[in-house]
């Protein structure tokens, strides 16, 4: 099957790849086992000279790699170039600390030396979506190619040049053959890859659905998984929210990556003594949002990523209006060329209406009044998702309840929730499992190995 790129804001075909066939991607999961023999016996020290090699040839490329990326996903070009940017860091931060944060760990027992080491485990498939088409794999790439382990690549489908340039760059920057590979397969072929001995784990971003279905063949095969699916996260505006912090950031915490974030706030929830103030102006501030073509400096919101996630969107938002929401700003697609979806506000959102209890891949925010911050975090918890959450207060005890109370994996306290690579990464519920990124996320995909000498 061909892999197709088509440039969300003109509608037009930018790249299109030929499939893997079963005996390429045979040769090619041979050679990954093939080069995890040698890269685990590999020095830490050369690895980090690799991985810094190709973190400085990511930075002398981000404005060719953002203009691929705003091809054919749609990202702004600004927002694409800072991705790029945040790859590049975050390969130099595991470069640099690899080595201290995969120590032996040294335990006092009866024995004369006791203590655990951490191990790679072999080659670790990577099931990866188009939302953020490097920073997607390379937050999960770089400290478990440190680690020692090797990474197979099945990127989206409509994002293949991206998916191209990671396995070049990591050749051009001197790693040997099969340390990273990239897979043109479909969903098909998933389960077949997930079963072959060559591959000892598995990582997944993407939906719940997907989620299921990768765990469940996973588990059928004794394999190690990580996911990090979907979310809903809460955006808490406490009583004590400066709201000239608050405002700017809950726009920016709705539009970025043009609302197709899954840390991306969907859910603001607010406590009803604040809640004229901020809605009047979180609505104004929404309805000013600069959109259009992602390549221009002065852009902010650009199309959502396909034809079918624009219908989707509009579907949510149409349902949830017929049930009774109340559109205070956008509400429905722009006219004329590109999959263009306006900053949109809306309240009274029904709980059983689709954009109450789905999650929504598209710059809408649905604003929702509570009585008092316990109200609010009990709101926020009532969800199937636990990834992320935020509140904005100025009281320090309004901001502990919050990072006490609300059942997610990740709470951030007046900034939008955001993935660093000093901290892991991931969620609870049906947002997944395991976690990526800082010292948990680079021990992952290791075998903790227990020593003791008598």
């Amino acid at each position: 099957m061909p892999f197709i790129a088509t440039n969300p804001a003109t509608e037009e075909v930018v790249a299109e790849f030929d499939g893997h066939t079963p005996a390429e991607v045979d040769h090619a999961l041979e050679h990954a086992a093939a080069a995890f023999q040698q890269w685990k016996l590999t020095p830490m020290k050369d690895r980090a000279q690799l991985m810094l090699r190709a973190a400085e040839l990511l930075e002398g490329e981000i404005p060719i790699v953002a203009e691929l990326m705003t091809s054919e996903m749609g990202k702004t070009f600004n927002s694409a170039k800072g991705e790029a940017a945040k790859c590049a860091a975050t390969m130099r931060y595991y470069a640099e600390h690899a080595e201290s944060m995969l120590a032996d760990e040294i335990v006092a027992t009866k024995g004369s030396l006791s203590g655990y080491r951490f191990d790679p485990i072999g080659a670790v498939l990577a099931v990866m979506p188009w939302n953020f088409p490097l920073w997607q794999f390379i937050r999960v790439a770089a400290p478990t190619v440190m680690a020692g382990n090797v990474m197979v690549l099945k990127h989206a489908s409509n994002v293949p040049g991206c998916a191209k340039y990671i396995e070049d760059l990591f050749m051009r920057a001197g790693f040997p053959k099969g340390i990273v590979t990239t897979l043109f397969i479909g969903h098909d072929q998933i389960a077949t890859i997930i079963a072959d001995p060559r591959i000892a784990a598995v990582t997944l971003t993407g939906s719940d659905r997907a989620g299921r279905s990768v765990a469940e063949l996973a588990g059928r095969n004794l394999k190690k998984a990580v996911l990090e699916l979907g979310g809903s996260d809460p955006f808490i505006i406490a009583g004590s929210a400066d709201m000239d912090v608050t405002v700017p950031l809950a726009v920016t915490a709705r539009v970025q990556n043009n609302g197709q974030a899954c840390i991306a706030s969907k859910r603001y929830i607010v406590v009803k003594e604040r809640a004229d103030e901020f809605i009047s102006k979180f609505v104004a501030a929404m309805s000013v949002v600069p959109t259009g073509d992602p390549m221009d400096p002065s852009t902010v919101l650009g199309p959502v990523v396909s034809k079918v996630q624009l219908d989707e969107l509009t579907s949510q938002v149409t349902d949830a209006v017929a049930k009774g929401a109340v559109v205070h700003t956008g509400g429905a697609p722009l006219k004329g060329k590109g999959y263009y979806f306006p900053a949109t506000v809306l309240t009274n959102v029904p709980a059983d209406s689709r954009a109450g209890c789905e999650e929504l891949f598209g710059p809408v925010a649905v604003v929702q009044v509570v009585d008092d911050l316990h109200g609010a975090i009990e709101f926020a918890n009532a969800t199937p998702w636990g990834l992320g959450g935020a509140i904005y207060a100025t009281d320090q005890a309004e901001i502990d309840a919050a990072i006490a109370g609300l059942d997610v994996g990740m709470v951030f306290a007046n900034s939008i929730v955001a993935s660093m690579p000093e901290l892991p990464f991931g969620g609870t519920k049906e947002s997944g499992f395991g976690r990526e990124l800082g010292e948990f996320g680079l021990r992952e995909f290791t075998n903790i190995k227990s020593y003791y000498v008598a």
